[in-house]
């Protein structure tokens, strides 16, 4: 009899726990008899219905990334929710989760989609803090998320990039340390998500090795900038030892005269940059036949060439002259004589006529001939397409192939798009003359086709020969090549004379007046006044001057850019004997004149 008791009050207690969960996970049981007292559930601290109000659809499994999916993804959050939302975030990182203001303020202000997901779990937007607040209070995130956002990772890239069994920052303390130090140095945080995904392990690097990393290259001569920009597009630079690919362009660079912060200004993190090819691009050139000057000036007015490209396309270029079958020293020959062509727009539209050549169905030695002898028209002028200049003259392929054939000048004609205007009395039998020109301006820095080009192609005399004569007059003379083109462009007339008329006037400046070449840099309208007024005016200068009634070491501005009135009152009539002798100079002047 006690055992049955004992049985009955066994199992009696068993239905007790059973009924006990049943209303604990799913609600009062009405119909039950038992009664629970309050307090029996006063040691609950967890109840899955604890965010019913506040209208969260909970999934504690789910990952932010993966809820991205969701129908309610579509939606849009309004400003004032976003705001509060990003808020909410800070206070979690930098109070609960103890990250530092900085660093929590910056991934809070920065991981706009992490925040959309977190708002897309809440179906109505009233009082969006608190009941973030709750699910973050009793949910934690992967910290990871936001913060990879925030160095400008897009979130599709994220999951390939998290990583396993950790999901709070803090407990990566090298990352962190990574992390601060790049910040420390000063490298944008938005422009760290390419150096995490392209070379992740210098996040890992112990204590003071990345600074040391970054100090290693100024040691090479490079401003902080210039680092900044390279471990920035070139973050495979930070690994390993110190890239001596890198250290040997710096040197050429150098050699070249050109300063190593240059390189730091024409990089882009847009594109991939291979050390060793330019180097080898460098060589090349050397090989060519380049001077340094010639080189200098060929990577300061085309870095694309030698940077973004990596000499890529020069390459490409040569090897379509080879494949036409022109030998290695013809190509080394017109590489030579041509420096310009290694331009990226020349290249281009050399690579794009020779297509159109063989596109027309025209002989690889037809259009081998053509190359060579027209090597700066063809880099010069921009081409339409094929089909539609079959389409402008209502003729097919064959019948345009032979045209060119037997005319090679009717490609520029027919083909080019620049328009032969005839207030620039340009005759369309004659393009030649009209692309030279251009051709050559062009490489003064004027843009094809461009209002510009069309007023200095009517400033400037001559064909496109006589006026490149003409500028190497000035190079030859001692003058840098860049230093002239800031010369023509400043004042175009200087190239409207003669290259004999150049020489006697450069030759006149420093021999008989006794200033240095230089002085054609400020005063380059020097070059333009006749010989008869330099020669009468100097004159009457130096008399002025033995005289004691001048200062010495006038420039030739002031001697020269005044008026005939204010010269007479300044340099004549300020001594007695002065009108007779400048009567004197003038008829010697017209005596040698005529």
């Amino acid at each position: 009899m006690p055992i049955l008791r004992k049985h009955e009050r066994v199992l009696k207690f068993s239905k007790m726990i059973t009924k006990l969960n049943h209303l604990l996970f799913f609600g009062p049981v009405v119909s039950e008899k038992i009664t629970v007292q309050t307090h029996t559930l006063s040691f609950i601290s967890f109840n899955p219905r604890l965010f019913c109000n506040c209208g969260f659809d909970f999934h504690p499994r789910a990952s932010l990334i993966e809820s991205a999916q969701s129908p309610n993804a579509s939606g849009r959050v309004s400003r004032i929710a976003r705001t509060e939302a990003q808020h909410v975030l800070f206070d979690y990182l930098h109070h609960t989760r103890s990250l530092s203001f900085t660093d929590a303020e910056h991934i809070s202000q920065n991981s706009p989609h992490f925040l959309q997901n977190l708002l897309m779990k809440l179906n109505s937007e009233k009082d969006v803090a608190r009941c973030l607040a709750k699910y973050l209070r009793y949910n934690p995130i992967n910290e990871f998320e936001p913060f990879l956002e925030s160095l400008g990772l897009p979130p599709s890239e994220l999951p390939l990039l998290l990583p396993r069994h950790l999901i709070y920052l803090s407990d990566d303390h090298l990352m962190l340390e990574n992390y601060h130090a790049l910040c420390k140095y000063g490298i944008p945080q938005g422009k760290m998500g390419k150096m995490y995904k392209e070379a992740r392990e210098v996040f890992s690097y112990d204590y003071g090795v990345l600074a040391s990393k970054l100090r290693a290259y100024e040691n090479l001569g490079l401003g902080k900038g210039t680092v900044i920009k390279l471990v920035t597009c070139c973050p495979s630079l930070l690994i390993g030892q110190i890239s001596m690919e890198l250290f040997k362009v710096l040197e050429k660079l150098n050699r070249l005269g050109i300063e190593k912060d240059w390189i730091g200004g024409h990089i882009s993190c847009k594109s991939t940059y291979y050390w060793n090819r330019m180097v080898d691009t460098m060589d090349f050139l050397v090989k060519v036949g380049y001077t340094e000057i010639q080189m200098h000036n060929l990577f300061k007015s085309n870095p694309p060439l030698l940077l973004e490209d990596s000499g890529k396309k020069m390459y490409v270029l040569f090897g379509r002259l080879v494949k036409l079958g022109l030998k290695m020293d013809e190509s080394y020959s017109m590489f030579k004589q041509n420096p310009e062509i290694l331009s990226g727009k020349y290249i281009k539209n050399i690579l794009k006529a020779v297509d159109f050549l063989f596109d027309i169905g025209l002989g690889t030695e037809d259009i081998a001939c053509i190359v060579t002898h027209n090597i700066l028209l063809l880099g010069s002028s921009t081409l339409k397409g094929p089909k539609t200049v079959c389409k402008e003259l209502k003729v097919g392929k064959e019948d345009l192939c032979m045209i060119i054939r037997d005319d090679p000048s009717k490609l520029f004609t027919l083909a080019s798009k620049s328009k032969l205007k005839t207030s620039e009395q340009v005759s369309s039998q004659d393009p030649a003359k009209y692309l030279e020109k251009t051709a050559f301006l062009l490489k003064l820095g004027y843009l094809e086709n461009s209002n510009e080009m069309a007023k200095a192609l009517k400033q400037f005399r001559g064909r496109g020969d006589q006026l490149q004569e003409r500028f190497d007059c000035l190079v030859k003379a001692g003058l840098d090549c860049n230093v002239v083109t800031s010369i023509i462009r400043r004042a175009p007339m200087v190239l409207n004379q003669s290259k004999d008329v150049i020489e006697e006037k450069i030759d006149c400046l420093r021999n008989c007046l006794g200033y240095p070449l230089n002085t054609i840099v400020t005063f380059p309208a020097y070059l333009c006044y006749n010989m008869e007024k330099i020669n009468t005016r100097f004159s009457m200068y130096r008399w002025l001057r033995d005289k004691g009634a001048a200062k010495p070491n006038l420039s030739l501005s002031t001697v020269l850019a005044c008026s005939d009135a204010k010269f007479v009152k300044y340099f004549v009539d300020v001594h007695p004997e002065g009108p007779s002798m400048w009567e004197s100079f003038n008829k010697q002047g017209l005596l040698n004149h005529n």
